[in-house]
């Protein structure tokens, strides 16, 4: 939120939806609606002239002109680099741009054009700043971040000047502020730092002390900000409480009037110097230092210029070292004081105490009963300097009574609240001083103005300008309507701004009588207008605004009327000497008639009073009043009430007899229609049967006509499945054949390719006696062969035992499934057992050619295989030794390979010698082994491996048999589940 605009009355507020709103404190409505931000807003900068505002969020930085609500600027960005805060430098047109690579930028506020830079900062010192705060005269920068460090920057000399090191609890800054005072001229000393502890330490950045601290770690501090005079801190604690805290009960370090200009040095006790060290000359050049006793220690006191001065010197040495006599001088060569030191000037010369204490015990006791309504007799226009009016005038009510009655006690102590509104303590104290001082005598004909300070200027005017007072006589003119409108305004509705502070320059530099001859003067410097003056309201009009006049004159001519003025009417001799206010507690004021203030007090106590009790009794007869009327109007009310109850019962009687008569020739019709109804819904109910008897005999013949329908499909489709079935065992009985010629044909061409191999077998048995070795080594290997090719001819024959023994279980479970069912398939699978027999016939025809033809062949190979071992032994006499043994490890290795077979063949369900059988028509003829000298071993594993692929083909056809003979089985029974055929 951002308050301090050119309307007071509105302030900024920065939303989550990234838009600014503008609301009114009065009015309680939406201002202005901005919008441009695409990321949250982090801070709102307004400028000291209220017109522009700053928006920062992370992204971008956009100036907005407040009174047409429009942006003005934006500051664009790279996405790399990002917005720490851009503000507005306080009463100035520089804008100062943070980012958060800690580059910092000043630009000026219409041209946007780059000020300066500040440099980096020096290597190791560096910390990422976070947070910022600018002094109220905008030359110091200190900046923060997540360290204990705090950087100072001068941005006149744009160079860091002082690094502040933190207690080693701080770890990290969250807030920075600068407390303002009351005397620094915008040079704020004192620096507030909110840690990451929650507790806000208070600095001093010149000496480095630690001033003192607010939170603490158990009630830590959110977030804090302070007053603009620097008296008060508010804090939003974490624990959700809002706390306000009084800096002077803090700290005295706080508001502090600067030390005075002129020193006075006083001289040390007569016994303790000794007549060398008494006189001194002090030259305006270098301070000359007296030597030290020897004998004792001399205390540091403040030197007197004049040892023996008198007492009129001392009159005019003020408190704080300022010499009157030297500022009148200065006065009198320049006419004023200089506007910088013009406030410590009259501070000087009132010798204001600075009563804190008693003032704020003053404060405390509230606005004053008298001047509640303060607003409604003198609306100001500025908010503040009406409530510092009230305050001020509430606490001169406070300090004496007679301030509560006093009429034009606002329009006296106006101007000094409005030049004084930074401090009221002070505004307080030159007004009560006033009141003490150049007031005298004032209020002894209270409530009346005051006749004899009237009565002294009529008496200087008499003297100093006959004409203009016979005038005024003869005009019926008195002092109170050219006197008296100046005196109680001090001259602040005739005057400037400028022109009244000059002649207060003068008022407090001399005697409390200065003040009466300055109304003297200003009327004889006006006697020209005044004496062409002839209406009484041209007077009045004269002496309640500004005139053509110039004020030097008028203070010229009140020194010469102060100078020219015999003492007989001097107001001087009536009027006491300046009296300053007590220190600690202010002086009591009297100086008025105590029983008049007393009496008017009373009596407008009594008044008051008469008028509460007045105006509870009217609040009581009001109110009976108001219950007689009640009670009377609801006495009215209940008789009217009454009347009309009985009309209404009446013609309610009336309506009921008519509804009555109505309600029994209703029930006669409503018996008809009844009759009626019921004869209709008997007729209805006949013809709904009727329909419905119908409609469920047509559901019976269409659902016959369905079920015929569908018993003549499923007939279709059966007489589909048998011959489709019987095309198929016909196709596959042609693909047998057709297989079979394909058999036949493989095993004509391995024949020849074994042939080939035994011829080259021979060749190598004709070698001579380096092949032996070869021979040897081959035997061992073709043992081995044959001892692994049994094994997987076991292997193979265990596999199809195992396949035979579930086929056989399957078998036996689809026989028993079958039985159930035999009547209803028998016609079916007339078709299929004719064409399974022939397919028997035409198997067992195979088979019995296939044994023919093994047996042919069996008896062939056992006439060659008896040529062949009369060959060997032919050969065999030749080389006894060798060929024997060969021969008696070839018996030996045919043994072991014949030994598992055996076994296996004893398992198996197919007889070895019809395997032998098989495996012999396989053999190839006699007239293509005649050319052949020797058959190896190999032949008979090779007669083996095609007996074996011959039974794997004879046990494919038979299971794609049974496969069939299934699938007819489960066609069959599911018909004898379908409930149409069941219906049929």
């Amino acid at each position: 939120m951002a308050f301090n605009l050119r309307r007071k009355s509105e302030f900024l507020v920065a939303l989550a939806d990234y838009s600014i709103k503008c609301f009114d404190t009065v009015t309680k409505e939406l201002v202005s609606w901005m919008r441009g931000h695409e990321s949250s807003v982090s801070s709102i900068s307004v400028h000291a002239s209220g017109r522009y505002a700053i928006t920062t969020s992370s992204d971008t930085a956009q100036l907005w002109d407040l009174d047409t609500f429009q942006r003005k600027r934006k500051l664009n960005i790279r996405q790399s680099v990002g917005i720490q805060k851009v503000f507005f430098l306080p009463f100035s047109n520089t804008i100062l741009s943070c980012f958060k690579d800690n580059s910092i930028f000043a630009w000026e506020c219409d041209t946007l054009f780059c000020k300066y830079q500040l440099p980096a900062p020096p290597e190791g010192s560096s910390i990422l700043y976070k947070v910022f705060a600018v002094t109220r005269d905008g030359r110091i920068l200190a900046a923060g971040g997540k360290s204990n460090h705090l950087h100072l920057w001068c941005l006149e000399a744009t160079q860091l000047f002082r690094i502040i090191q933190m207690p080693t609890k701080v770890r990290a800054v969250r807030h920075l502020e600068f407390l303002p005072d009351s005397f620094d001229a915008g040079s704020n000393q004192v620096l507030g730092v909110l840690s990451q502890d929650g507790i806000m330490r208070f600095v001093n950045i010149q000496t480095c002390k630690l001033l003192f601290e607010i939170g603490s770690v158990e009630e830590g501090i959110s977030s804090s900000v302070i007053s603009p005079h620097g008296r008060y801190i508010a804090s939003i604690m974490e624990n959700g409480s809002l706390n306000v805290y009084s800096v002077q009960a803090l700290t005295q370090e706080i508001n502090k009037p600067p030390p005075p200009l002129v020193k006075v040095i006083e001289d040390l006790p007569n016994n303790k110097l000794r007549s060398s060290n008494l006189k001194m000359k002090i030259m305006s050049g270098r301070v000359q230092r007296p030597a030290r006793s020897k004998e004792s220690k001399i205390q540091t006191r403040i030197l007197k210029q004049d040892l023996t001065g008198n007492l009129e010197n001392k009159e005019n040495e003020l408190s704080e070292g300022v010499n009157k006599k030297r500022l009148q001088i200065l006065l009198k060569g320049y006419g004023e004081y200089p506007t910088k030191y013009r406030m410590f000037i009259w501070r000087s010369l009132l010798q204001l105490p600075e009563n804190h204490t008693a003032f704020s015990s003053l404060m405390d006791k509230g606005t004053h009963v008298a001047y509640l309504n303060l607003q409604k007799k003198y609306p100001i226009k500025s908010r503040k300097l009406l409530r510092i009016l009230q305050r001020t005038l509430s606490a001169l009510a406070h300090w004496s009574a007679i301030f509560s009655d006093t009429p034009y006690l606002p329009l006296l102590a106006f101007p000094f609240v409005k030049l004084f509104q930074n401090n009221q303590l002070i505004c307080f104290e030159v007004v009560a001083t006033l009141i003490i001082n150049w007031c005298q005598h004032w209020f002894e004909y209270f409530p009346n103005p005051p006749i004899n300070i009237l009565s002294m200027i009529e008496n200087v005017l008499a003297f100093h300008d006959k004409e203009l007072l016979q005038h005024f006589i003869d005009r019926d003119v008195t002092s109170q309507l050219y006197a008296w409108p100046l005196l109680e305004t001090v001259f602040s509705e005739v005057l400037t701004r400028e022109e009244w502070l000059r002649l207060f320059d003068n008022v407090f530099s001399n005697h409390p009588s200065f003040l009466l001859m300055t109304v003297v003067a200003y009327n004889t410097c006006s006697r020209a207008p005044l004496l062409n003056s002839t209406l009484k309201d041209d007077f009045e009009y004269f002496f309640h605004h500004r005139n053509n006049l110039d004020i030097n004159v008028v203070i010229r001519e009140v020194y010469h009327l102060m100078e020219t003025t015999p003492a007989d009417i001097h107001p001087s001799s009536m009027l006491d000497a300046f009296v300053a206010l007590t220190k600690g507690q202010y002086p009591i004021f009297n100086q008025y008639p105590k029983f008049i203030v007393d009496y008017q007090t009373q009596e407008r106590e009594r008044i008051r009073n008469d008028e509460l009790d007045f105006l509870r009794e009217r609040q009581t007869v009001e109110n009976m009043q108001a219950e007689v009327d009640e009670q009377r109007a609801e006495d009215e009310a209940w008789y009217q009430k009454q009347e009309l109850l009985q009309r209404a019962e009446e013609t309610r009687r009336e309506m009921l007899l008519q509804e009555e008569e109505k309600m029994a020739q209703q029930r006669h019709r409503l018996a008809a229609v009844k009759r009626e109804l019921k004869m209709k819904e008997i007729c209805l109910q006949d013809a709904a049967r009727r329909r419905l008897l119908k409609l469920q005999q047509d559901q019976r013949e269409m659902e016959l006509r369905r079920l015929e329908d569908e018993i003549e499909r499923k007939i279709q489709m059966r007489d589909q499945e048998i011959t489709a079935t019987a095309k198929d065992l016909e196709m596959r009985q042609l693909e047998l054949e057709s297989q079979k010629r394909l058999y036949e044909q493989d095993l004509t061409r391995s024949q020849d390719t074994i042939a080939k191999e035994i011829q080259k077998d021979a060749a190598a048995h004709r070698q001579k006696v380096a092949l032996e070795d070869h021979m040897f080594q081959k035997l061992l290997e073709t043992s081995q062969m044959g001892s692994r090719r049994t094994q997987k001819v076991i292997e193979d024959n265990l596999a199809k035992a195992e396949q035979a023994c579930l086929n056989a279980d399957w078998q036996i479970e689809a026989l028993h499934k079958q039985k159930c069912d035999d009547l209803l398939r028998s016609e079916g699978y007339q078709e299929v057992a004719t064409l399974l027999r022939k397919n028997r016939r035409r198997e067992r025809e195979l088979l019995n050619a296939m044994m023919r033809e093994e047996a042919k062949k069996w008896k062939e190979a056992e006439g060659k295989e008896f040529h062949l071992q009369s060959e060997k032994k032919a050969a065999a006499l030749s080389d006894a030794s060798r060929k024997w043994f060969l021969r008696q490890e070839t018996s030996a290795a045919l043994e072991h390979g014949g030994e598992p077979l055996s076994e296996a063949e004893s398992e198996s369900e197919v007889p070895w010698l019809q395997r032998e059988h098989v495996a012999s028509s396989c053999l190839p003829p006699t007239s293509q082994l005649d050319d052949i000298s020797e058959v190896d071993s190999s032949t008979q594993i090779f007669s083996s491996r095609k007996t074996t692929e011959w039974n794997h083909m004879e046990h494919d056809l038979l299971k794609k048999v049974r496969n069939l003979r299934q699938r007819l089985t489960a066609q069959a029974r599911n018909r004898c589940r379908s409930p149409h055929l069941l219906v049929t």
